[in-house]
């Protein structure tokens, strides 16, 4: 066949005058969290908008022309549609909380970097927590008018769809994404076509277009490298998110990093603050760097780096270092040696950011230490796992005690109207307040949960868990359909279930540490559990295995062939293909949300977050946000364990912790669901629900996680970029003469002596006097911070978790040579200790920590 040109034309609905305003919001994902905006689309055809994967460009391209045209003409649909039409603009246009309190002063602009994002099941960039997490940031960001923008790359595939084979063993297929179809939009040039930047590639530049996603008040920039300006290998890197080799990943990075700096600057959206979402978009700092050094063609790297790090916040969701990127070192030059001669930095001295030379890389680049190393603040994402990221990267800050490594945490939350019932949405409305989703962290408003009559939010759960026993059934028998099952299998599958049976909902990525298989491992306990005719419980089960985790694929197989059993076949059933769909119908149908991971490997987790909005009660091991949230009250739900962590072996740690879980079945949580009065509504089991939404609300939402954030990490690194920054990057010239003061002096730094005015034997009240010599060298002593750690001490000798009091300079002997003091009152009896250290001091850097500038007191 002889080739031939192809002319493309891109066709558009056409829609009724009446109704053109569908088209405006079609694009904008704030039908995603919106109930009505929803209904709207759906009452155009409410199978198509299923079979069109709930994705309303689509939809609006897809419905007969006929209907269109019937509903043009259909006085109570327009006024519903000047309704929702009315409630997007008065969205749009209301005075946010950020321009009431802080827009008129700031020049701030954030730039929020993350490889995935779940915004809508019709827009499928993304697998997982990471993602949905990320797009939840993004829309309270738009709630709270923040002035920010999003990141991230179009995948051609997205993330892979599952189906099971007959046998339980899953599979994977690719759907191409049709981003013409899809709810985002090209970005043009002046000349109208599209908007193209390119990055810098061994040899070559590939190039990016950019599509827009307007996610409420927030715009999404996705970078799109399927474009003819690229080779055939080139267009495949945003062919698939988490897909091909190591290769494959640095590219992509690339893209996110430089591409995605490239794509803000180009758009008129330069950031001053970068918010990366895991390591995955640490090489925008070499690009901020690069355009400083343009700026500043007097600038060394080092002082670029000074100059920039401090408005960049790095975001660990990774509890293991397993879980992070990592490059050997002839892949990092092969992509990065264009920066080593742009940037005058050397090839050591680059790895060396990424921790090259660390022992515990083994010689590879680690995208998360790089992340640290050009970043000023870094969080976790829990309070257990800011714990766990301190002690994970401990010996980045060396001599430094674990409690004290500068990582703090911001406990993830959820977008509340997102993941909330239109039922319940509806209750929160009457009883609580009509405005609550403004306020979501208000906790006096949270109280008129109260107000709700038991039997209403009784009534208003059972008819979402009995959508969602429906929901399974009609996809039990699609995917018998789908293997060929007999037809009498497929027509039993109409019956599974009990829409009154007490639920439990497990739901998560298959990866070994979630134990999936933990419900299982007494199979036959199990069958007691699910057969008491008097008391039915079911389970309902979802989630994904990578496609080369054959572990996680291993699980699903062997969860399968269990369900198979006669015993098991009507109880519990496994929802194929996890998405966010299935993910909403369980998070607001079940009773009980199960989450048993190996304590501390769950760094945070949001799906209990978003039971716990629709009322179920979690049941879980104390890891992640339940760690808190447990802590806070322990009527919410059930903890599965103490916290235990150092179990002689991972098969002892199943053992023990599959018992608890069964016996809190059996002894708490089913008895308190069947305790039902006259009224047959069980009234412990609800005041539960209401104790566990009063609790959960008002602190685990994404308004007060992006607050948090604000306060915290983008305004302080917003206030240090500027002195960094500014004045030709004085300040960041001066950090860089200080580091380098403190390598040539800091072995001269020495603590002499030290002195206490106390007896061994000292009483509750009395003042503890401590002064210590200190010898500077070429420092002078506003450079050092002299403290003393007071604290008491443990049955091993040390000190446990001491408080540390600055020591004030009250005296000089010679040059160089300098008295500090401080008095602490004792408060507590028992056998307590102290020590004296000292470290650099700089009102806006840290790095002297990461390079072990502190002495102890050794006598």
């Amino acid at each position: 066949m002889e080739p031939y040109t192809i002319h493309v034309i891109q066709v558009t609905p056409n829609l009724p005058k009446e109704l053109e305003p569908l088209k405006e919001l079609a694009y904008n994902l704030y039908w995603s969290w919106d109930h009505q905006a929803r209904t709207l689309f759906r009452q155009l055809d409410s199978e198509l908008w299923e079979k069109v994967n709930r994705n309303p460009v689509r939809l609006l391209g897809s419905v007969d022309q006929q209907r269109l045209e019937k509903m043009a003409q259909n006085k109570g649909y327009l006024a519903f549609l000047a309704r929702v039409k009315e409630n997007v603009d008065d969205y749009m246009g209301r005075e946010t909380w950020y321009q009431e309190h802080h827009g008129k002063k700031s020049d701030l602009k954030i730039g929020y970097f993350s490889m995935e994002y779940g915004l809508a099941v019709g827009l499928p960039i993304y697998s997982g927590g990471l993602g949905i997490l990320a797009a939840d940031h993004l829309k309270s960001a738009g709630d709270l008018g923040l002035p920010l923008v999003g990141v991230g790359l179009a995948y051609q595939q997205g993330y892979f769809q599952q189906y099971l084979g007959a046998d339980g063993w899953q599979q994977e297929t690719y759907p191409i994404n049709d981003f013409y179809n899809l709810p985002m939009k090209l970005e043009k040039d002046n000349e109208g076509q599209p908007l193209l930047i390119a990055a810098q590639l061994p040899g070559r530049d590939v190039y990016a277009q950019i599509w827009r996603v307007q996610v409420g008040r927030v715009p999404l920039y996705l970078l799109d490298a399927n474009i003819p300006q690229n080779n055939t290998a080139d267009r495949m890197i945003t062919s698939q998110l988490y897909g091909g080799d190591t290769e494959m990943r640095i590219q992509q990075e690339i893209l996110l990093g430089v591409g995605g700096l490239r794509a803000l600057t180009a758009l008129g959206a330069a950031p001053n603050v970068c918010h990366m979402n895991e390591g995955h978009a640490a090489f925008l700092s070499l690009e901020r760097v690069y355009n400083y050094m343009q700026s500043n063609p007097d600038a060394s790297f080092m002082q670029a780096r000074e100059a920039t790090r401090y408005g960049n916040v790095f975001t660990t969701h990774t509890p293991v270092p397993a879980g992070i990127d990592e490059f050997a070192p002839d892949l990092v030059e092969k992509y990065l040696g264009a920066y080593f001669e742009q940037l005058a930095v050397s090839a050591n001295e680059l790895m060396g950011l990424g921790g090259a030379h660390l022992p515990q890389t083994q010689g590879k680049f680690n995208m998360a230490i790089f992340a640290i190393n050009m970043a000023g603040g870094y969080n976790g994402v829990s309070r257990l796992h800011g714990r766990v990221a301190r002690r994970m990267w401990n010996y980045l800050w060396p001599g430094v005690p674990e409690d004290e490594v500068p990582i703090g945490h911001v406990t993830n939350g959820v977008h509340a109207r997102t993941w909330l019932s239109s039922d319940l949405s509806e209750v929160f409305t009457r009883y609580i307040d009509p405005d609550w989703y403004r306020r979501p962290g208000d906790e006096r408003m949270w109280e008129n949960v109260d107000q709700i009559p038991d039997e209403e939010l009784w009534r208003t759960h059972e008819r979402r868990r009995e959508r969602l026993v429906a929901l399974a059934r009609r996809r039990l028998q699609r995917r018998l359909k789908n293997i060929g099952a007999n037809p009498s299998d497929i027509a039993r599958a109409a019956e599974v279930l009990n829409p009154e049976a007490l639920t439990i909902g497990f739901a998560r990525r298959f990866a070994s540490y979630k134990r999936a298989h933990l419900m299982f491992s007494d199979p036959d306990r199990l069958r007691k559990i699910l057969s008491d005719p008097q008391r039915p419980v079911q389970i309902i089960i979802a989630g994904k295995a990578h496609p080369k985790d054959k572990i996680g694929k291993d699980i699903i197989k062997k969860i399968i062939s269990i369900i198979h059993e006669e015993d098991f076949r009507d109880k519990i059933v496994f929802l194929e293909n996890y998405d966010m769909k299935i993910a909403s119908y369980m998070v607001q149908g079940v009773d009980v949300w199960l989450n048993n991971p190996r304590r501390p490997r769950e760094a945070s987790g949001t799906s209990g977050m978003k039971a716990s909005a629709n009322g179920a009660l979690n049941l879980s091991i104390l890891d992640g946000w339940w760690d808190e949230a447990y802590e806070m009250n322990q009527n919410i739900g059930w903890a599965i364990g103490l916290g235990e962590e150092n179990y002689s072996s991972v098969e002892e740690q199943d053992d023990i912790e599959s018992k608890e879980l069964y016996h809190l079945l059996e002894n708490e949580v089913i008895p308190t669901f069947y305790s039902r009065g006259r009224s047959g509504v069980p009234r412990t089991w609800i005041g539960m629900m209401k104790t566990n939404m009063k609790v959960v609300c008002p602190f685990f939402n994404t308004n007060r996680m992006v607050r948090t954030y604000f306060f915290e990490y983008y305004m302080p690194a917003f206030k240090n970029w500027q002195k960094t920054s500014n004045e030709g990057g004085k300040t960041a010239k001066q950090i860089v003469e200080w580091q380098e003061r403190l390598l040539a002096s800091w072995d001269a730094v020495k603590i002499l002596s030290v002195d206490a005015q106390a007896g061994d034997s000292s009483k509750i009240g009395d003042k503890l006097l401590v002064s210590a010599q200190v010898t500077t060298g070429k420092l002078k002593p506003e450079e050092v911070l002299v403290q003393l750690y007071f604290g008491r001490v443990d049955d091993k000798g040390n000190l446990g978790k001491a408080e540390i009091f600055p020591m004030s300079l009250t005296g000089a002997k010679e040059e160089s040579l300098y008295t500090f003091s401080a008095e602490v009152e004792l408060k507590s009896s028992g056998q307590h200790g102290y020590s004296v250290r000292v470290q650099p001091h700089h009102p806006v850097a840290d790095a002297p920590l990461q390079m072990g500038f502190m002495k102890w007191y050794a006598s």
